[in-house]
């Protein structure tokens, strides 16, 4: 029997507490419009790169920051490991779309009090690979929102004390979004592989995957 002729319908879960999928959130339009922002985003002013680990390890994705610049492990205004300049600012209609999704995701009880302060916009080629990390430079510990256009990958959710198991492999596909608080707010997550050649052609990204992380940094200056 073929998967094309009867598609499985996915619906919303919660993986975790305070750990929500929504797939298809956004629609073809809204992942195109959103593509080209991130072309442009990418050219500067602090150019899209592979960030290079204090240990002297490079990370596989390539990242490009909007309203505070995210170095291992900490966040300034400039960006002092690629080029000094100052990140490009993060747009009022990028919270809205973030204050959106947490609606979408948990109700109206806390969408309206959101306020991201910066976004981190990570490309993945087919070979690229994130290791489970915990989001924890923010001072802030209000939900992480996720937004995928693109390859489909598999991201790995785990828990607050290790980077093994239990976790859970959830695939997300171009359109999905992610959102994680509450109790899941420090989990470790990461993107063990991506499954390349997936992506819609219609959101005009071509092969790869973007993901578009919203945050709240807590900081200010």
């Amino acid at each position: 029997m073929s998967e094309g002729l009867f598609p499985v319908r996915r619906e919303r879960a919660e993986v975790a507490p305070g750990a929500v999928h929504v797939p298809g959130w956004l629609p073809v339009e809204r992942q195109r419009e959103l593509v080209g922002a991130c072309r442009e985003w990418a050219r500067g002013p602090v150019p899209m790169r592979h960030t290079v680990l204090p240990g002297g390890g490079v990370m596989s994705v390539r990242t490009v920051c909007l309203g505070w610049h995210w170095q291992p492990y900490r966040y300034t205004r400039t960006a002092g490991d690629v080029n000094g300049a100052r990140v490009a600012p993060f747009p009022d209609w990028l919270a809205d779309l973030g204050r959106e999704a947490l609606t979408a995701a948990y109700g109206d009880a806390y969408g309206t009090a959101y306020a991201p302060d910066t976004a981190l916009i990570n490309f993945y080629d087919g070979a690229a690979r994130m290791g489970m990390h915990q989001d924890r430079e923010e001072r802030s510990s209000a939900p992480v929102v996720s937004l995928s256009i693109g390859d489909t990958c598999v991201f790995r959710f785990g828990n607050t004390e290790t980077r093994g198991r239990p976790y859970t492999d959830v695939e997300l596909e171009s359109g999905d979004l992610f959102v994680f608080g509450g109790a899941s707010r420090f989990a470790y997550h990461g993107v063990p592989k991506v499954r390349a050649g997936t992506a819609d052609a219609a959101v005009g990204l071509g092969s790869g995957r973007l993901n578009i992380t919203l945050r709240e940094t807590g900081l200010t200056g």
